[in-house]
């Protein structure tokens, strides 16, 4: 009875969940197969002033766990920073090699050639192909700032394009500023790297200034006006920003209206307020039926980069905070523990989870706190080895409880089972 009640229920899965994130009048979620997910952890997420640079062991085990979670490609760096950033691109460089990783390398450079010389050498001497992310600034503030004409950012451009295509290096063509850029400006600059050989470009929210409206209107700009007249196959990646909060929302748009790689960081690390988080976009896309890989790695990727970098994990965090999957409150912790009763671990997961912990290999927990009930009390007794039906330790422990401001710590209910 047990096995069909679970069956049942994951069978009847659009009966019991009404998933209005399924109806959009404009883009079919089912059709966005091969989206490509691009980290930028190891160079964006770096940048963070807060950030630590950490020793290269974790970042291989980062990059690892980067190949494990089924992302298509990271950036290693930027060897033009400096010996230390050289250090740790020919490191990571040789380790997709050596372990046969299947994760696609990419290096940022500046437009020039200084800066792209040093990815051309790591990837002839390690003999792994390396794609070279060519920036320059774009928007017409940056131009005045720098005393920029356009002429100049052109054949500025056409000399880095130039010199990675031939040392063997393909190329992403990566625009700053591109939301807020003029038109003809980055359609110039686009259309002048296609025309040399670049076979992606990026769009860059570098400053975080987009809104998914804004998004769509730009991407839709490129494909008309960029793309399509060049009769070429030109990848199309998103870079996104969160200053305003729309890092996510962002990327999704940019999916929506034709992008083929979206990037992201390990909890949203990067310049200022940082980049569209990984766990949340990787998430997101695995629950959209766009991303198949198994996520049971995804806390794992998440600490391993808060404690590499020293930074703190938010409790509240999405997915991978403490309290993502723990409730204290009565009412939850009941509809929780009636689902489990029904002897359905996939109706328990998700009755108060929009996120199913099973997703990223967690469990639901229960907690006893003031605002618990007897549900909560008799779930942590049995999950703890103590009889649930023993009215007057749990009565003892609800009335405890009650009175306390704080959800009790394991060694609160311990006391109270041993009667101290």
């Amino acid at each position: 009875m047990v096995n069909h009640i679970r069956v049942s229920a994951f069978m009847q899965e659009s009966k019991l969940i009404y998933d209005w994130n399924r109806f959009s009048p404009t883009f079919d979620w089912a059709s966005a197969t091969d989206i490509l997910v691009n980290d930028e952890t190891l160079r964006d997420g770096l940048q963070n002033p807060s950030v630590v640079d950490p020793p290269i062991g974790d970042k291989i085990r980062l990059l690892h766990l980067m190949n494990h979670l089924g992302i298509h490609s990271a950036n290693i760096g930027l060897p033009g920073a400096g010996p230390r950033a050289v250090e740790a691109v020919t490191a990571l460089a040789r380790e997709i090699m050596d372990s046969g990783l299947s994760i696609c390398a990419n290096a940022a450079a500046r437009s020039v050639v200084a800066d792209v010389r040093p990815i051309a050498e790591i990837s002839q001497n390690v003999g792994l192909p390396i794609q070279a992310c060519i920036f320059i600034g774009s928007s017409a503030i940056r131009k005045y700032a720098e005393d920029w004409t356009l002429d100049q950012m052109l054949d500025t451009i056409e000399e880095a394009v130039t010199f990675a295509l031939t040392e063997g290096l393909s190329v992403m063509m990566v625009t700053e500023d591109t939301t807020r850029a003029n038109p003809e400006d980055i359609k110039a600059l686009y259309c002048r790297a296609i025309e040399l050989g670049a076979e992606r470009l990026c769009l860059s929210d570098t400053v975080g200034h987009a809104t998914p409206d804004g998004v769509r209107a730009l991407v839709r700009f490129i494909i008309e006006e960029v793309v399509e007249p060049s009769g070429k196959e030109i990848g199309i990646d998103w870079h996104g920003h969160r200053d305003r909060g729309f890092a996510l929302a962002n990327a999704l748009a940019a999916i929506e209206a034709g992008v083929t790689r979206v990037h992201a960081t390990a909890l949203g690390l990067g310049e200022r307020c940082g980049n569209t988080e990984m766990e949340l976009l990787l998430v997101n896309l695995k629950l959209l039926g766009v991303h198949n890989a198994n996520l049971s790695v995804l806390p794992e990727y998440c600490r391993l980069a808060a404690n590499m970098c020293q930074v703190p994990l938010v409790h509240s965090s999405p997915v991978v905070g403490r309290d993502a999957f723990r409730t204290g409150t009565g009412v939850h912790a009941a509809a929780i523990m009636k689902a489990a009763a029904k002897g359905d671990v996939w109706l328990a997961d998700r009755i108060y989870s929009s996120v199913p912990a099973s997703l990223v290999g967690r469990e639901q927990v229960i907690e006893v706190g003031p605002m618990s009930g007897q549900s909560n009390v008799k779930y942590w007794l049995r999950e703890h080895g103590y009889e649930e039906d023993d009215q007057n330790l749990v009565q003892k422990i609800l009335a405890v409880s009650k009175k306390m401001n704080h959800t009790l710590t394991e060694e609160e209910l311990e006391g109270l089972c041993r009667g101290a």
